[in-house]
């Protein structure tokens, strides 16, 4: 199989960051203002995967998507909540790769024990609105000129999903660790697949 969607790895990092890099540099998609070194994302992947996915899409042997949770807030009681983010080379946008990463990232979530997703998307981005949009995400208000940067103030809209229905007394997320190895993870990271619609060489 020439695509395949798996967990990220530190040797990950340097085309995590060639995918990145660009948001940083001279986009408001992301509100960094410059990208982080190769060490400071190394660290970043290595942090997200003490307990939560950070997937990554391969084809031909080239990362060229990833998508992560991050905690929503540090209260317990937020624990079932997580912040989620997507990004996809820009030489292969509008290829099923935004939907098949988050098909799989949901599908594990929902095996860890996570109920709600929320997303944040800097405006104008029709692309990302409209991804969201199709993966059931709902619209929840806008961040109004929250952010300044390339010489404008920005509003970023909000979303939420609902990753599985909420049950009273629920048990406490499991670690992304105690997933590994085992068929249920490797059937929720092949379920994305079917959505890329890239060419095969």
């Amino acid at each position: 199989m020439s695509s395949i969607i798996r967990l990220a790895t530190e040797q990950d990092t340097e085309q995590v960051l060639e995918i990145y890099a660009p948001f940083c540099d001279d986009s408001p998609v992301s509100f960094e203002v410059q990208p982080p070194t190769p060490d400071e994302m190394q660290q970043r992947i290595a942090t997200v995967l003490q307990k939560l996915p950070w997937l990554v899409c391969e084809h031909n042997r080239e990362v060229i998507g990833y998508v992560y949770a991050a905690p929503h807030r540090d209260r317990t009681a937020y624990q079932w909540a997580v912040d989620v983010s997507v990004y996809i080379h820009e030489a292969v946008r509008r290829s099923g790769i935004g939907r098949a990463l988050y098909t799989s990232l949901f599908k594990i979530l929902a095996l860890q024990g996570y109920y709600s997703a929320y997303a944040g998307i800097t405006l104008p981005n029709t692309g990302s609105e409209k991804l969201h949009e199709v993966m059931g995400f709902q619209f929840l208000g806008i961040y109004q000129g929250v952010g300044y940067k390339c010489g404008a103030w920005h509003d970023v809209a909000w979303y939420e999903l609902s990753v599985q229905a909420r049950r009273p007394n629920p048990k406490p997320p499991i670690n992304i660790n105690a997933l590994r190895a085992t068929s249920e993870l490797e059937y929720a990271l092949a379920s994305g697949v079917p959505f890329l619609k890239l060419a095969v060489d």
